[in-house]
């Protein structure tokens, strides 16, 4: 990668109180310095400090922008090189003013995640602590915000690397048995071979065990909100979101589309739906909303689905309940302030192990047992007590998932007696399906493809 000097935008768009414009690269301080006017040029003030001045058009000398100007010296930066961070005020001509002043100086347009992706080149970070960076800005909870930090710490990585390391010494010795057998008993390769390769597989049960937990924290869960017209969808939605999103009426019908949002619930992020009440009709745009709920339905990976306490069950009740049956679901049994109609024995046979809670949504009654009920269908316990260490990214699951392969073969080729230099074949792709993990063994362009998903600035 050519090591230019880029520049970007840093703060979201739109106006604020402060903008912030951030230049990285070997000519950061010169160029800026071009541009300062202030009681001491930047290339005499020490590192890391801010300073107060004025950016100056070259050409006429006329002042562009109030500033302060932070000046960080490399290596002890976020990209290891020399950076410059001009906060200038928030609004959108002040701080495309201040970019395009920069690039008009020489400075290029730092492309998506280039600043993150020059502290991963530049060694400050590995590739899943870069992963991380992005993690953290798009962290919707306390939790995952919580979980993204000890990823960016280095938390996952410090564990890779141990395995890594277990493994890099098993494929050594193996090394030395191969080159000299008569310095190294076979029988002792084998052992070492089984101790150290269970203990690498042990390790990646436990990190694999949080990985359906973490990927919820990082990801958040699609929640489909389902069941007959008028049982309280919309409500349920309105209740959880703490904010009147859906239109909520008597008539029954009333939601014809997919209402999205996103909610905390305990700590889980919920990427909340409201469908349209499932039923026979007439008329062609519910019926269009109809079967854009069903849809929605088979992608879903919780579903609420919401009855009336107030009305028998009917047949598409029923069959909602059919529909449902294979999935991770909550039955809520609304309008609990109202007349009891419903059989709950039915309801609970229908259910099966599906947990059962019964709110009144008008009175904001059930809500705190229906959030309990979604934590602990997918977290057991309290969130605060367990290990911080999720892992939360598909790519790494993936491979963990890959290595544990190829550390099973290793173990069953150790038992049939197959030879050890076969045996470390399958050592040497779990070491370097580990290294992906991290990046130290990934393609040129896999890297790029992660990095062009972040933010402009970042």
């Amino acid at each position: 990668m050519d090591m230019d000097t880029i520049s970007a935008i840093s703060t979201p768009m739109g106006e604020g109180a402060i903008g912030i414009v951030r230049i990285s690269g070997p000519k950061a301080v010169e160029l800026a310095d071009r541009l300062y006017k202030g009681a001491v040029p930047l290339q005499e003030v020490a590192s890391h400090t801010i300073n107060y001045g004025h950016l100056i058009n070259p050409e006429d000398g006329q002042i562009i922008e109030e500033v302060m100007v932070s000046v960080l010296r490399a290596p002890k930066t976020y990209t290891k090189e020399d950076m410059i961070e001009v906060n200038c005020h928030g609004g959108l001509t002040s701080v495309n003013r201040v970019l395009q002043l920069i690039l008009n100086e020489g400075a290029r347009l730092a492309e998506p995640g280039e600043f993150t992706k020059r502290a991963f080149l530049n060694g400050r970070i590995d590739l899943s602590q870069a992963e991380a960076v992005m993690d953290l800005i798009q962290a919707k909870t306390d939790r995952a915000m919580n979980v993204a930090m000890k990823q960016v710490e280095g938390k996952l990585s410090n564990r890779i690397q141990t395995l890594r390391q277990a493994l890099l010494e098993t494929v050594a010795s193996v090394e030395v048995n191969i080159d000299y057998p008569e310095y190294d008993a076979e029988e002792v390769t084998l052992d070492l071979l089984r101790e150290k390769s269970t203990y690498v597989k042990q390790e990646i049960d436990r990190l694999l065990t949080t990985a359906e937990q973490g990927k919820i924290l990082r990801e958040g869960l699609s929640t489909v909100i389902v069941g007959r017209p008028n049982v309280g969808k919309s409500s349920l939605l309105n209740s959880l979101v703490h904010e009147n999103k859906a239109i909520v009426t008597e008539i029954p019908g009333t939601t014809r589309d997919v209402i999205e949002e996103y909610v905390n619930i305990r700590g889980v992020p919920l990427k909340l739906l409201d469908t349209a009440g499932i039923r026979e009709t007439e008329d062609v745009v519910e019926r269009l909303g109809v079967e854009r709920s069903r849809q929605v339905m088979i992608d879903a990976e919780l579903i609420l689905f919401v009855v009336n306490y107030n009305e028998p069950l009917t047949d598409s009740d029923r069959e909602l309940f059919e529909l449902v049956k294979d999935q991770d679901t909550i039955v809520i049994v609304n309008k609990r302030d109202l007349d009891g109609q419903i059989d709950m024995k039915e309801v609970n046979q229908l259910a099966g192990q599906h947990p059962v809670v019964t709110t009144s949504l008008l009175k904001d009654e059930g809500v705190d047992e229906l959030e309990e009920a979604i934590r602990d269908l997918f977290f057991e316990g309290d969130l605060d007590s367990g290990d911080l260490s999720y892992v939360s990214n598909s790519r790494h699951i993936a491979l963990l998932n890959q290595a544990k392969r190829s550390i099973d073969e290793a173990l069953m080729a150790v038992e049939t007696g197959m030879p050890v230099d076969m045996v470390q074949i399958d050592i040497t792709k779990a070491w370097e399906l580990l290294g992906e993990v991290i990046g130290d063994s990934v393609h040129e362009s896999l890297i790029d493809q992660l990095f062009s998903q972040f933010c402009l600035g970042k």
